[in-house]
């Protein structure tokens, strides 16, 4: 009897020594786009999962220009959670963005990447291939083509991937227009067309399958789908993006798989958030993948084993990201995936 008392009394003093779980207590802003993009169809979704969690409310906030400068909420502490891009968020962690006005933001950290099928379509009108023979960027590039190019407005990834593809070829917008070229810098709508109207001949963007201008501009207008060299796509991807291929068909009128680079969305946060919360959201994102798919076709890419490397987040991970990613095997300290 003695015996039982002693072993009952001892499980006691653990059970008194033993430290309580932690309760989490957080109430988060999530900056976004406005309704109706897909940056917000997104942020609904990945609000839904992680308000699965006891102790976590998460508000929407429209106050995001766009991925190209959301980071920057992050660093003036405008928002708690928000939408980027691997590639900017890359580029606002290591110096900012200064063609988008973004300065560098130090405090940014990642949750999880590979948010969607986006990347970086290079079309020349059919027209333009016909009367030039040019087929591909190189070959304008080297022969300092007087082309003229359109694109989306400054600040915009559209027209950063445009000014990362000529810039590792070692070529800037001022350098075309000083060959007699045009870089006119517009909305999606006037972009397309002036491509029908064949007032320009060449348009880079950074978009996904399916987006309106380009499936119109492809059914109206005869394009041709430029195939950047295999040194060219390595160079991207050492400035932020990761391989991509654009399947047969998904323009009106091709018939061969591209392949490009792109930049997926990512969930950014601070630095400074709470490590058992960030830990929180990131298992709530990556163990309800059915959630996201349901809310949007392109949230179905998601995958968990790959969420936390590099090439998806752009920048480093909140430790506890990090932490449940190592937990589940996914990737080792070093942020590389496991093999």
């Amino acid at each position: 009897m003695k015996k039982v008392i002693f072993l009952l009394f001892a499980a006691v003093l653990m059970l008194s020594f033993a430290a309580p779980a932690m309760a989490l207590d957080a109430d988060l802003a999530f900056g976004t786009q406005e309704t109706g993009t897909a940056g917000y169809t997104y942020a609904t979704a990945i609000q839904t999962v992680i308000q699965k969690v006891d102790g976590i409310n998460v508000s929407l906030l429209t106050n995001s220009a766009g991925n190209v400068s959301s980071p920057v909420l992050i660093q003036e502490e405008e928002a708690d959670l928000t939408m980027s891009n691997s590639a900017p968020a890359m580029w606002a962690a290591n110096g900012g963005i200064e063609s988008a006005n973004v300065p560098e933001c130090p405090d940014v950290r990642a949750i999880a990447g590979g948010l969607g099928h986006d990347f970086v379509n290079v079309m020349f009108t059919q027209k333009f291939v016909d009367e030039t023979g040019i087929k591909t960027v190189e070959e304008l590039v080297a022969q300092k083509y007087p082309v003229k190019l359109v694109i989306k407005k400054n600040g915009t990834l559209g027209e950063l991937a445009a000014e990362k593809v000529f810039g590792v070829l070692g070529v800037t917008f001022d350098d075309i227009v000083s060959w007699g070229g045009v870089v006119e810098k517009t909305g999606g709508a006037q972009i397309k067309d002036g491509l029908q109207d064949d007032l320009y001949q060449m348009t880079v963007d950074h978009i996904g399958a399916g987006q309106a201008n380009t499936t119109e501009l492809c059914i109206n207008h005869a394009m041709y789908d430029v195939q950047l060299a295999d040194e060219t796509l390595a160079k991207l991807c050492d400035e932020g993006f990761d391989y991509i291929t654009v399947e047969p068909n998904t323009w009106n009128g091709q018939t061969e798989a591209i392949k490009t680079v792109g930049s997926q969305q990512c969930v950014l946060c601070s630095a400074n958030l709470d490590e058992e919360v960030a830990y929180a959201i990131t298992k709530a994102m990556c163990e309800n993948t059915d959630v996201l798919t349901e809310a949007s076709a392109a949230l179905g890419y998601f995958d968990p084993s790959v969420a936390g490397t590099k090439a998806l987040t752009g920048c480093d991970l909140h430790p506890g990201a990090l932490r449940y990613y190592m937990e589940m095997g996914y990737i080792n300290e070093n942020g590389e995936a496991a093999k």
